[in-house]
């Protein structure tokens, strides 16, 4: 395995008395796709949002590129999409484009070349000017996509990306993912759409705030003597649903 980018030792977390994630560690490497499965309420979010320094750690320790989060320096190479979209409705996606480049530094031609490169990737070339009443919702996911890759980051930390998005398109951003990849983009996702876990790297599977188990599809599916992830995902106790 490449370098790793990612690195998450002995991760706890917890609300009151309520243990949210327990002891967890896993490493990403540079360049891979790693996906975190889970029901609904297994912590996947929660720990998205403490790499992202949204969320304090209670202990252990969680680094990005070397550097020890919460990190500022972090934040300019991540770029990140939270489950709900943030988006200002009353601009129009160019505006949105703009504004959150400029968080990023961005300017100028270069914003420019990249605000037309990431529509193009999300296929919303032909929206720029619309404010966002005007965008459904799964045009509304593709903006944020966009947004989290305008600044070229090496880590893509996406919540439940293709929620909403229909599967035709879906299976075109899968496409940009894997380009990105090769490109030298890590991408930590987390998801509980199955075709879409099967096409990650390695997964790691989240029950109760622990994990589970941490390997790629393949091999998850040989330890638990089953053909699909699916059938892994039920016997976890997992209702596996496709949005």
């Amino acid at each position: 395995m490449n370098s790793a980018i990612v690195s998450i030792t002995n991760v706890s977390k917890s609300f009151g008395n309520q243990q949210i994630l327990e002891d967890v560690s896993l490493t990403v490497g540079t360049g891979e796709i790693f996906g975190l499965l889970g029901p609904s309420g297994s912590g996947k979010t929660t720990l998205v949002k403490m790499m992202m320094g949204i969320e304090s750690i209670n202990s252990g320790n969680i680094s990005i590129a070397g550097l020890e989060i919460p990190s500022f320096e972090a934040k300019k190479i991540i770029g990140y999409m939270a489950q709900s979209d943030a988006l200002y409705l009353d601009l129009t996606a160019k505006e949105n484009l703009e504004f959150f480049g400029s968080l990023y530094g961005l300017k100028g031609k270069k914003l420019k070349e990249r605000i037309q490169l990431v529509m193009e990737m999300v296929d919303l070339q032909n929206h720029l000017h619309k404010t966002l009443h005007q965008y459904s919702g799964g045009m509304k996911r593709r903006l944020s996509l966009a947004i989290s890759l305008l600044h070229e980051p090496k880590l893509l930390i996406l919540d439940e990306p293709t929620v909403g998005i229909d599967p035709v398109l879906r299976k075109s951003i899968w496409g940009q993912f894997q380009t990105l990849t090769k490109q030298g983009t890590t991408i930590f996702l987390t998801t509980h759409v199955m075709d879409e876990a099967e096409k990650c790297d390695r997964l790691g599977l989240i029950q109760s705030g622990k994990l589970i188990v941490n390997d790629t599809p393949e091999k998850m599916k040989e330890m638990y003597r089953v053909n699909t992830l699916e059938e892994i995902f039920l016997a976890v106790g997992g209702a596996a649903h496709d949005h």
